[in-house]
């Protein structure tokens, strides 16, 4: 008989924030760019340069911010681990002890903390020090290459939908076309990033519809405001 392991949601937290956070700020900055720009000038030329420029700033920046963002966990995360690794090398007694207090703190005893400590520092002492004292571990640990590639890809993913919309919606209902299509696909984000995360789906529903809503009508407020004032 064989035992598999357990699926842990944990497990995706890294891909899942960003691929979810670059999606929906690509559908909703998007959208609210072109609605805002719509409710100011209803020329379809106009509409497209601006969905089209929201895109590509929108997945640069976000690939950007989210690479220089996570580049300076990975370089924290490197500096505490060389100076680990120093001090594994200059005093390892002191080391061993300290790691044995920590599975002595998790509710171990004495003995088998200190049993565990030295197995587990004959076997790979900078790995055990890593993942018990400095909470380093594969789910946890920076990528930066990776996080700035899901983020351009789902943010340009998700603006793909208000520039498509730009391009095929009739000129003088393009708000509302872009705010209908746009709230159906927060709910279909929502509701995959809640049952990916194990969430409830109903309430991360309400929530990105909610604030998308408040997103997209204060752009077109705006939009309109302006639009007026130039005419």
């Amino acid at each position: 008989m064989h035992h598999q392991l357990e699926k842990h949601y944990v497990n995706r937290v890294g891909w899942l924030r960003a691929a979810v956070l670059g999606a929906n700020d690509g559908l909703l900055s998007t959208t609210s760019i072109v609605i805002g720009v719509a409710a100011a000038s209803p020329d379809r030329n106009t509409i497209v340069l601006a969905a089209l420029a929201g895109m590509i700033a929108g997945a640069m920046s976000m690939a950007a911010g989210e690479y220089v963002s996570v580049s300076s966990q990975e370089d924290t995360e490197k500096a505490d681990l060389l100076r680990e690794k120093r001090e594994l090398e200059e005093m390892p007694e002191i080391e061993l002890q300290e790691l044995a207090k920590i599975y002595e703190k998790r509710g171990v005893s004495k003995e088998t903390a200190l049993r565990v400590a030295t197995e587990l520092t004959e076997h790979d002492a900078l790995a055990a020090h890593a993942h018990d004292e400095l909470g380093i571990n594969e789910i946890t640990q920076a990528k930066p290459l990776q996080a700035a590639i899901a983020s351009f890809g789902s943010f340009a993913l998700g603006a793909l939908l208000p520039f498509i919309v730009s391009l095929l919606a009739p000129i003088n209902q393009m708000v509302y076309f872009q705010y209908g299509f746009s709230i159906v696909f927060l709910m279909i984000l929502g509701a995959i990033s809640a049952r990916t995360g194990g969430s409830k789906t109903g309430i991360a529903v309400m929530r990105i519809c909610f604030w998308g809503t408040v997103a997209m009508g204060v752009t077109a407020l705006i939009g309109h405001i302006f639009g007026v004032s130039v005419s």
